[in-house]
């Protein structure tokens, strides 16, 4: 056990371990809404081509997303799946993790490849109609970023490598390594070389290639805790599918923010004040990002942290971490949004400049969406904090739920509900905290209804729903009579992956 006392998820105190992690995955969580911010501020500023090319950005944002939800949906099963074979003190199975991992990486770039060589074309030609100069400017955009997107897919399985070892800070500066060149990039490639929207593609995927290089620098001579080798890549359908157990309602949680934003945008469509009310949305959302992911680089923390110690059957630690995660998550929140409630004006002109709106209507409109939609922040924290640890705990169904309810089931409706009112700018942006609210509670009954089974397993042979003495490994401590709530397994574990 002398190489698992070395790691500090096992020994370091949970409450300083989650800063010391969670403050680089949020810087890393943030800098990913930084990327599109800055191609989408260059690109509208280019000139009379500016609004082409922002349409063009748009038609191809669709694919981008479902990349990045692949790649976060793969990258959170790795992690997952790798600290509990590391808190369980199994390298060979935490090295397969890694081979395998890489091997899912290939494998996803390559569908994206073939995409973006047969796909590209065609897909924005559907959404630009006649608008020949939008469908060049798309298809080539989308183009390069599919056929080099082994960067973004790479990165992210590389960084979920040095994350679930608690390096986090190596991935922080894998991240801003390649944020910045795009920066620089962006504005050379751009303005000086006049590329326009193809010099944003090559300034996104050069900034993603380098991020991916640092990265897998890091992993290669810091990552002693597993083994690197070609006979570890080799697929194992176990492996796999320990990753996509947990992986794939990540990946799907990921892409319901996208249909979220298609789903609201069409029903601003059809109000009074349709344009006034899409225009303010989509501002308010690319700031609403920076509370969204700072939340998630904790979520992701919380899973790194109690995956490992959940899985070294240290019932205290994983305890301290469910609380410490869940308590600094809302610190976390309640800081954005006393800055957001204080900092709305100014950052409503600075977002309003990079798309390229003008008047005090819109302005006023995203004023007040910050102001009435922050006060949802710390629901929304707690929200996401409970889906990390029910990730960690390796249940995949129950964050779904959670994401559903909190993006389409309880949000849509009350968009829809509000967009009847005359007054609908004004009382629109109570939708979200509502929504925030309405989970919030939803996640604090399925949080306690989880840990009150968790108490109950049993971890020898034959355990409930035939589960082995492996699957239910790391569930014993649970089993003590201080701490946790009274209760009994059911047959409702069936959800849970082993």
């Amino acid at each position: 056990m002398a190489a698992e006392t070395q790691n500090k998820m096992a020994v370091g105190s949970i409450n300083k371990l989650i800063w010391q992690m969670g403050l680089p995955m949020i810087v890393s969580m943030i800098l990913q809404a930084v990327y599109n911010i800055v191609d989408t501020a260059f690109v509208i500023n280019m000139g009379e081509d500016g609004i082409a090319g922002n349409l063009a950005l748009t038609y191809a944002f669709p694919v981008q997303l479902l990349m990045i939800a692949i790649g976060v949906g793969t990258g959170v099963g790795i992690n997952a799946l790798l600290s509990k074979s590391l808190g369980e003190g199994d390298r060979k199975k935490a090295s397969g993790v890694v081979g395998n991992g890489i091997f899912l990486g290939v494998c996803v770039f390559a569908v994206f490849l073939l995409f973006g060589l047969f796909g590209a074309k065609p897909f924005i030609a559907a959404f630009a109609g006649t608008n020949e100069k939008v469908a060049q400017m798309g298809a080539e955009y989308l183009l390069i970023c599919c056929v080099f997107s082994f960067g973004a897919i790479g990165f992210t399985v590389y960084e979920r490598f040095l994350q679930a070892t608690g390096k986090t800070m190596y991935s922080t500066i894998a991240q801003i390594s390649g944020a910045v060149a795009n920066i620089v990039l962006d504005y050379i490639f751009i303005y000086p070389c006049n590329m326009g929207v193809a010099g944003a593609a090559w300034a996104t995927v050069i900034g993603q290639i380098l991020s991916l290089a640092v990265a897998m620098l890091f992993h290669y001579l810091k990552n002693k805790e597993v083994d690197n080798g070609i006979k570890y890549i080799k697929p194992s359908a176990e492996i796999i599918g320990g990753i996509y157990r947990i992986g794939i309602s990540a990946a799907v949680m990921q892409a319901l923010l996208s249909v979220m934003m298609l789903c609201v945008n069409l029903i601003l469509g059809t109000a009074q004040n349709a344009e006034l009310l899409q225009g303010s949305f989509g501002i308010y959302y690319k700031i609403m990002q920076f509370a969204l992911f700072a939340c998630f680089g904790l979520s992701n923390t919380i899973i790194s942290v109690l995956s490992f110690n959940y899985a070294m059957e240290d019932r205290k630690r994983s305890t301290d971490c469910i609380k410490w995660g869940i308590i600094n998550t809302l610190i976390v929140a309640a800081i954005i949004t006393v800055l957001f409630e204080t900092l709305a004006n100014p950052l409503a002109e600075l977002f309003l400049l990079a798309a390229g709106a003008e008047g005090g209507g819109i302005k006023s409109a995203v004023v007040l969406a910050i102001r009435i939609a922050g006060t949802g922040y710390v629901f929304m924290g707690f929200s996401i904090a409970v889906q990390g640890v029910l990730q960690a705990l390796r249940y995949a169904v129950r964050p779904l739920v959670l994401a559903v309810l909190r993006l389409i089931v309880f949000v849509l409706p009350a968009v829809r509900l509000f967009t009847l009112s005359a007054d609908a700018v004004n009382i629109l942006w109570w939708a979200f905290p509502i929504a925030e609210f309405l989970t919030a509670i939803v996640s604090a009954v399925m949080l306690m209804k989880v840990l009150r089974k968790e108490r109950s397993l049993t971890p020898n042979g034959g355990g409930e729903n035939g589960k082995s003495a492996e699957d239910l490994s790391g569930a014993s401590y649970f089993q003590k009579n201080d701490g946790w709530p009274e209760g009994n397994a059911s047959g409702e574990h069936s959800e849970r992956n082993g």
